[in-house]
């Protein structure tokens, strides 16, 4: 009787506008273009374009400020003793700051201050990274945090299973990543992992799937690319060809041969389907969450404060490991020989400048911004593939590989990088012929 009186509880639940308003408010922020100014782009970008107009002199110091903080924050968390590989990183941050120092007081080597070099990785990355994540994880808190994403999540139980050899709650891990940001998705998935609701090769397939750059980082990339008049075109297409080829490498080595085993001392958690309809199931887990949700006040603090982390992390690694990417694309044939890996696909399929696409797509093992570096001035096509390519492999050295090394989850990073070379190959060869069709 009390289960009863619970749901009809549930199911008039007064607070079921913010569902809607909320989740419509972050929805228009990121998916709905509006022309400001002469410019077509997501009220986002409108945003951080005003604020890097109005607010142009300071942003440099701004960046400082935050890159200090993330150099700083893992020896003071002590973090940075976990592994090796956060010592390692932990000491790449250090020499992002270094660098960050010499390019804001413009002292330093003059190879670093190369238009394309330092300049470039500051004014182009840095500085649009350090503003969108913070504001986007403002908007990110309407659009994930009441109820929108369970929502979805039930709904779209039926096709996770056949298609990802994942359970339907992934969809939620999967769309978190997606529209917010792989270190959220990871958090997520790990902490279902170890509750025992996946098992290892699930958990697995989504860390090396899903969890994906967010919409915020896309549209630094389409900002480079020039892109953001065909903004929506970009992103749909990018997730549904990140979501194929995801679908492909699930029977692929090394992810078909994960155990499906559950976390070591864990209670086995196999989902069950949804009583009743399913739509009624969907929009009761949206009232639930909704029911849970904290304060809007609370909700924007939380989400602000874990941009300010995530950009605490990110933009030191930009100066360090982007800027070691870009010296080894100039000044050496590494990328160059690790192209020749992808250089019959992008030959094979008559991209315009196809040695060019097939380096920029190699330099983006080290970091995901990379590749637009280097096709900035190519043909629109290229361009396209290159942005699609660059978010759809997924891993990347300066952020989710310690990320994911850095969970419970049994991949390592040979595996990590073979998954990688999957997915670059699988993306341009799906991708290319849409960006002829559509383009």
């Amino acid at each position: 009787m009390a289960q009863i009186g619970e749901k009809v509880k549930t199911q008039s639940n007064p607070g079921m506008w913010k569902f809607f308003i909320f989740s419509a408010i972050g929805a228009f922020m990121f998916f709905v273009p509006v022309t400001m100014g002469g410019k077509n782009s997501i009220m986002l970008d409108h945003i951080v374009t005003w604020i890097q107009t109005h607010l142009g002199g300071a942003l440099p110091y701004y960046a400082l400020v935050v890159i200090l903080a993330g150099a700083v924050y893992p020896f003071v968390s002590g973090t940075w003793k976990k592994s090796t590989v956060n010592m390692v990183f932990s000491f790449f941050k250090v020499i992002g700051l270094v660098v960050g120092i010499m390019l804001v007081f413009n002292v330093g080597p003059a190879w670093l201050f190369e238009p394309d070099m330092g300049p470039f990785l500051l004014n182009k990355l840095v500085i649009p990274v350090g503003l969108l994540v913070p504001i986007g994880a403002v908007f990110l808190a309407l659009l994930v945090g009441y109820g929108l994403l369970e929502f979805i999540g039930v709904l779209v139980q039926p096709i996770m299973r056949p298609i990802w050899k994942t359970p339907g709650r992934s969809a939620i891990d999967a769309v978190a990543s997606f529209v917010g940001s792989y270190s959220l998705g990871l958090l997520i998935t790990n902490r279902v992992y170890k509750e025992g609701k996946y098992t290892a090769k699930e958990a697995a397939i989504i860390a090396t799937g899903f969890s994906t750059v967010s919409a915020t980082f896309m549209v630094v990339v389409a900002k480079t690319l020039d892109l953001m008049s065909m903004w929506n075109l970009y992103f749909w297409t990018t997730l549904v060809v990140t979501f194929i080829v995801t679908a492909i490498t699930v029977h692929l080595w090394p992810l078909r041969s994960i155990k499906n085993e559950y976390y070591e001392g864990s209670t086995p958690q196999p989902e069950l389907k949804p009583e009743g309809q399913r739509f009624s199931a969907a929009w009761n887990e949206a009232m639930e969450t909704v029911s849970k949700a904290p304060t809007f006040a609370q909700n924007i603090i939380a989400n602000v404060k874990d941009g300010l982390l995530m950009a605490m992390a990110i933009l030191p690694s930009i100066l360090s490991i982007g800027l070691l990417g870009l010296v080894l694309a100039e000044f050496t044939p590494v990328f160059d020989w690790l192209g020749y890996i992808f250089y019959p696909f992008t030959w094979a399929l008559q991209l315009p400048e196809p040695m060019l696409v097939a380096k920029a797509s190699a330099l983006g093992i080290a970091e995901m911004f990379l590749p637009a570096l280097l096709v900035v001035e190519s043909a629109l096509v290229v361009k396209f593939v290159i942005a699609v390519v660059s978010v759809s492999s997924i891993i990347f050295f300066s952020a989710v590989v310690p990320c994911i090394v850095s969970t419970e989850i049994p991949i390592s990073i040979p595996q990590l990088i073979a998954i990688w070379v999957q997915r670059v190959i699988l993306t341009i060869v799906i991708v290319t012929p849409i960006a002829y069709l559509l383009l």
